[in-house]
């Protein structure tokens, strides 16, 4: 069974990996085709040939490509630097984040929350090569929770596309391993509520049973670290919106007043048409008299 925090993310797109061209075999020698036939075999043949140009091109178009990434990854490193200074200067910045991001958020349990609180800095930097893998790295100031200065995990992809991964150990202080204590808290949660509590979010640190289905790593290193900011702002966004709707609903009452209003005139226009009829009914009577 796949641990929690990788059932509750949504998979991740992969892009297959090019099948080779299958070998045709040379029927174009072969007596006795019928004319038909022999046309068909022909035109596979002429296609399997121009197939064979795609892929080559393909395989050139990769090599072009992973040249212009190394390039550009080189370039985005200062930025990245900079970004991360002004990211200092915010506190709970990444702890936000993550409470944020809708797929991250499913993993975290209360004490995970506190133990990110310390989280000062997030770092995703790929190798030189780019195709081999990258390393994430979490920085913490001192914290009740364990030793490390620095959580890194390692994902590496050998020449035949095979993935594995490697991480720091976690030191954890007396009592406060949140990895064996998350069990015990599903197990009393599990007494009083319907719903278990998430595995600790520490445990991606510590599983390296699968690393080609490891979304989590996935989501972090593909949505979070491009604009970590559009999750930072999700609050301000949703306080944004029930102020517009806050404006919807005086905008309502503000109609109904007047409706009430209008209503209210027609009203007395109304009573002031039916004493006006009256008053002539009487004066009428008058005159008969």
């Amino acid at each position: 069974m796949a641990p929690k925090w990788q059932s509750a993310l949504l998979p991740q797109s992969k892009k297959p990996k090019s099948a080779p061209s299958p070998k045709l075999e040379d029927k174009s020698a072969s007596p006795g085709l019928p004319k038909g036939e022999k046309i068909q075999q022909e035109a596979i043949e002429h296609i399997d040939e121009v197939q064979n140009e795609i892929d080559r091109l393909n395989e050139q178009a990769s090599e072009e490509i992973l040249k212009v990434e190394q390039k550009y990854n080189k370039l985005r490193q200062s930025f990245f630097q900079k970004r991360s200074e002004l990211i200092a200067k915010i506190p709970n910045f990444w702890v936000t984040t993550f409470v944020n991001h809708p797929q991250v958020s499913a993993l975290l349990g209360e004490e995970d929350e506190e133990a990110l609180h310390y989280l000062t800095r997030v770092e995703v930097t790929e190798f030189e090569d780019i195709k081999s893998g990258y390393r994430i790295d979490f920085y913490f100031v001192e914290n009740p929770y364990f030793e490390n200065k620095v959580l890194s995990k390692e994902f590496h992809l050998n020449e035949s596309g095979d993935p594995s991964s490697k991480s720091t150990e976690i030191k954890w202080k007396s009592g406060k391993d949140l990895t064996k204590r998350s069990s015990q808290t599903q197990n009393k949660a599990s007494r009083k509520r319907q719903h278990e509590e998430p595995e600790s979010f520490f445990t991606w640190f510590t599983d390296h049973s699968d690393a080609g289905a490891d979304e989590l790593e996935e989501v972090i290193k593909d949505d979070i670290w491009p604009n970590p900011l559009q999750y930072y702002l999700v609050p301000d966004m949703d306080d944004e919106e029930g102020e517009a709707e806050d404006d919807d609903d005086d905008d309502e009452e503000e109609e109904g007043l007047e409706d009430l209003d209008e209503e209210g005139d027609k009203g007395k226009k109304d009573e002031d048409e039916d004493d006006d009829e009256g008053e002539e009914g009487e004066e009428d009577e008058g005159e008969d008299d």
